[in-house]
């Protein structure tokens, strides 16, 4: 009962085994991001070409790489990077080792569907046919009235009421920016 414990060959090989895993999950967790044990690591590195061009479109005096750059140390948040940029912090230039693995589309590929919805917007109606304000604009050519009804001070609790009441707004405000381009153009001419 009084013998020393001794380090028998079992207890070793364990010890051996357990270092063996210990040392390979550190050296692993700081090696290559596409390795098993970097899988946190290079999730941070899939930015998603998207977000990062939801990003430059809203910021184009950013470079992509510093928005990639934010976004993976971010973890892919566009609201954390798009808050930073709003607040006034400028975002930090990565490093050279940084190097995206995204193809970025090139600056002309934004430039392609703009055309294609321009030609829908020229087949499209202008504002005072599509609401049908074409009698207005005669009506208010007539008689040239600048006095116009006092909206109702409270928000009417009918919903039909309301919608009617936006409504009128609207076309009163097309109408009042129909007449001031016109005013415009004839100071012009």
């Amino acid at each position: 009962m009084d013998e020393e414990p001794s380090l028998n060959i079992p207890s070793l090989l364990t010890l051996a085994v357990v270092s063996f895993f210990v040392i390979r999950w550190f050296m692993n967790r700081d090696g290559e991001p596409g390795t098993g044990g970097g899988r946190s690591r290079s999730r941070g590195n899939n930015i998603d070409p998207a977000q990062v061009e939801q990003i430059s479109q809203m910021f184009p005096q950013l470079s992509t790489r510093e928005i990639m750059w934010d976004l993976q140390r971010n973890g892919g948040s566009v609201a954390a990077t798009t808050e930073r940029i709003l607040t006034g912090r400028t975002l930090e230039v990565p490093p050279p080792s940084f190097q995206p693995q995204i193809a970025i589309p090139s600056a002309s590929a934004p430039t392609r569907p703009a055309p294609a919805s321009a030609p829908s917007k020229a087949d499209g109606q202008d504002l005072i046919s599509r609401y049908n304000l074409s009698s207005r604009v005669t009506d208010d050519s007539n008689t040239e009235s600048t006095g116009t009804s006092p909206a109702p001070r409270g928000w009417s609790q009918s919903k039909d009421e309301r919608q009617r009441l936006l409504q009128k707004r609207r076309d009163d405000m097309i109408l009042a920016a129909r007449k001031k381009m016109m005013q415009k153009n004839q100071q012009a001419a």
